[in-house]
């Protein structure tokens, strides 16, 4: 379980596909403040989930990096407990940022970050994407993190226009030759304010059904990274989390963000928990991880087994 906080819905990029996109002038855009994350992360602490992921819209300007630099810093002195005395786990999943700010985020405390690449197929990258973000620069960022020393997350959409299974099967390849230990990826959703909104796209069940299909490829190619079993599964399907966990997923990302900004983070329609406060979507989880079968690891960052086995192999002496 990683408690979710989404910092900021600000966003300098404009992705063709995402509801968020700095050129949409019907969000509410907001920000968190610095307290209002520590209570969040004081929340995950207290629920026993161990971890924490911080995300938002991908912002790099200096206000910003400051504000994720300090709450990394004081979560990590400030959830110490008895239970977990080297404090939550972080994950940043705060977008492409310059060498240098990945270091100090590091330094601070962060020890994971998701990179999302969407599709490692270019010529697709291109089109769900304007012209000044690149594939080349989001692969160089997921190549500065891991020499950071990050655990490196990334991760893909499914079912997007045009995507064929050679894709999807050139996507698992990427996450084996880039040695990726976590996975986030989901199904398309297509959003209304956004340009691939009325591309044509498989229908609702093709699509849920291809992206359990991903997650239990995923699985069977990289048998111990993280997988984890997003909300874009329950959007579309009302037990596609537990359908997740029994495919291959091993992760659930728990909403711990304010209930009074979540309507205001919406990559994608029809995300669910909305209205529910962080005890109550921490039961619903516990009922529905249960459903499936699942045990929840509590009080543990919850590092996937193949970063565990790559830094023990990191230490042994030549």
């Amino acid at each position: 379980m990683r408690g979710l906080v989404e910092a900021s819905n600000a966003c300098a990029c404009d992705c063709l596909y995402c509801g968020i996109r700095k050129s949409n002038r019907d969000v509410n855009r907001y920000t968190l403040s610095l307290e209002d994350i520590l209570a969040c992360a004081r929340q995950c602490a207290d629920y026993g989930y161990g971890s924490m992921v911080i995300q938002s819209g991908e912002r790099a300007d200096k206000k910003f990096v400051d504000l994720v630099a300090e709450a990394v810093a004081r979560i990590k002195t400030e959830t110490r407990t008895d239970k977990q005395p080297d404090g939550l786990g972080i994950t940043l999943c705060i977008g492409q940022q310059s060498y240098e700010t990945y270091k100090r985020l590091y330094d601070a405390g962060a020890h994971r970050y998701l990179l999302r690449i969407e599709t490692t197929n270019p010529a697709l990258f291109a089109k769900i994407h304007p012209a000044d973000q690149t594939f080349e620069s989001r692969v160089a960022c997921l190549k500065m993190l891991r020499d950071i020393g990050y655990q490196v997350g990334t991760g893909v959409m499914i079912g997007l226009p045009g995507q064929t299974l050679e894709d999807l099967a050139d996507d698992i390849l990427f996450f084996s030759k880039m040695d990726i230990d976590m996975i986030g990826m989901g199904p398309f959703i297509p959003h209304p304010d956004t340009p691939l909104w009325g591309e044509p796209v498989a229908d609702v069940p093709a699509r849920v059904q291809l992206a359990l299909l991903m997650i239990a490829a995923t699985r069977l190619k990289l048998r111990d990274v993280n997988i984890a079993s997003t909300t874009a599964l329950q959007a579309l399907d009302p037990v596609g989390r537990e359908k997740g966990l029994k495919f291959g997923a091993n992760v659930i990302m728990p909403q711990m963000s304010p209930t009074d900004v979540r309507a205001d983070y919406q990559l994608y329609p029809g995300k669910p928990c909305l209205d529910e406060n962080a005890k109550e979507c921490q039961s619903c989880l516990n009922m529905r991880i249960e459903f499936a079968g699942r045990k929840i690891g509590l009080y543990a960052w919850g590092d996937s087994q193949h970063a565990v086995k790559r830094l023990k192999s990191d230490e042994q002496p030549d």
